[in-house]
């Protein structure tokens, strides 16, 4: 329906997402990150906008940062056509062309004891150079297994990329990772029959890894994640009639804007500084919507760093004005999921909102945090709502009907 509604228009739209925003208070943690930071220009804007809190999924389903995504650009993550896997997702963003036919896999690097069981799921968080010289290591040892051809690519820091190329491959193999320590990788289960080949060409390519990387001392291991092939999906211009711009630094979200048909703008580095100033040397050029990716709030509140986590809301919210000064005509804030620090993790809890524009009013919001979105006129709804919201926003829908 909304194809239908859509007005061309020049007014810019702004989608700032701090991943894994959301946080939770309990005994342990009194206050969230959010609630922590100093934000005045965050608190500014949600004084004069509209605040609530969105559902990326469903009432308590925890989302993976791909699905989430989806939701946040307007697109249903329950749907099968936009079932892109983490693998495939990845390897896109940092801007492998994968065929239709490849399989994908995103592999955490992690460390095993003698006994094979997990000690780290994400080998103490090695540098990015670590990562590029064991992934080196790997390719040099590792080409080809029964006819397949192996493709060993870094991500960022202790992820990395595996293509698997050749006949007869299918995606449909459990991962590997236990998702906890203190327990043995699980094997690489074929879900069906036809999986069956490629769950065997993938354990030994874990095997060979294990006796490749036997002498490391972080890196010891491998673990099969998000194993999935190329999905096809609309492209955000048709959708929405919006020429967009990803600014983001990490690969998993570059290739889920670039699966949308979103422009790839390089910023340089991860900083919300760097994010920023990449989006004002680009403002000018045509593009009317921006998507900006921060990625360290999620990174510390997995690691349950509440004093990191705020840091970085605080650094975004200081280099804030870099944006305003650009008058956007929409601003939205958001995160993709929510990352309490008092659970180490992904979890279910409705995501912060704030959406300023001069046609939003003013609701009982006085600031940005959990608490004041509770109080505000948006209440609780699906991400995938957020869209038309931002297009209404932006006086680019018409009326519906006579």
């Amino acid at each position: 329906m909304i194809g239908d509604l859509l007005i061309p228009s020049d007014r810019k739209i702004i989608m700032l997402i701090m991943d894994g925003l959301g946080g939770l208070r309990n005994d342990a943690f009194p206050q969230t990150a959010l609630e922590a930071a100093s934000t005045p220009n965050l608190d500014r804007l949600a004084a004069n906008g509209a605040c609530g809190r969105s559902l990326p999924i469903a009432p308590g389903i925890t989302p993976g940062s791909g699905p989430a995504h989806f939701a946040l650009f307007g697109y249903d993550p329950l749907a099968p056509e936009n079932d892109a896997g983490r693998g495939a997702t990845e390897v896109t963003g940092v801007g492998f062309e994968l065929k239709k036919e490849d399989v994908a896999i995103r592999g955490n690097f992690a460390t095993i004891n003698s006994e094979g069981v997990l000690t780290d799921r994400r080998a103490g968080r090695i540098p990015h150079q670590e990562g590029v010289r064991i992934c080196e290591k790997l390719s040099d040892n590792i080409r080809e297994i029964d006819g397949i051809e192996i493709i060993i690519m870094p991500v960022r820091e202790y992820r990395f990329g595996l293509v698997l190329r050749g006949d007869n491959l299918n995606p449909a193999v459990e991962e590997t990772d236990p998702q906890v320590v203190d327990m043995k990788p699980l094997p690489p289960r074929a879900m069906n029959k036809d999986a069956e080949f490629t769950a065997g060409i993938i354990s030994k390519f874990i095997q060979r890894c294990n006796e490749v990387l036997s002498d490391e001392e972080k890196a010891n291991t491998v673990l099969m994640r998000g194993i999935s092939s190329k999905p096809d999906i609309q492209p955000f211009k048709d959708k929405f009639n919006l020429d967009a711009a990803a600014v983001a630094f990490y690969p998993l979200y570059r290739g889920v804007a670039g699966f949308c048909g979103m422009k790839l703008i390089d910023t340089g580095g991860y900083s919300p500084g760097e994010a920023f100033e990449t989006v004002r040397s680009g403002y000018r050029e045509g593009f009317n919507f921006f998507f900006i990716h921060i990625k360290k709030t999620d990174s510390h509140g997995e690691d349950g760093n509440l004093e990191k986590k705020k840091e970085v809301i605080e650094d975004v919210d200081s280099n804030l004005p870099a944006i305003l000064d650009l008058k956007p005509d929409v601003i939205m804030v958001t995160g993709d999921h929510s990352t309490p620090c008092a659970l180490k993790s992904h979890s279910w809890h409705p995501v912060p909102f704030l959406i300023h524009s001069d046609r939003c009013g003013r609701d009982r919001s006085r600031a940005f945090s959990e608490i004041e979105c509770d109080r505000g006129s948006l209440g609780v709804f699906p991400a995938m709502t957020i869209m038309p919201r931002a297009l209404a926003n932006a006086g680019m829908l018409k009326k519906f009907g006579a």
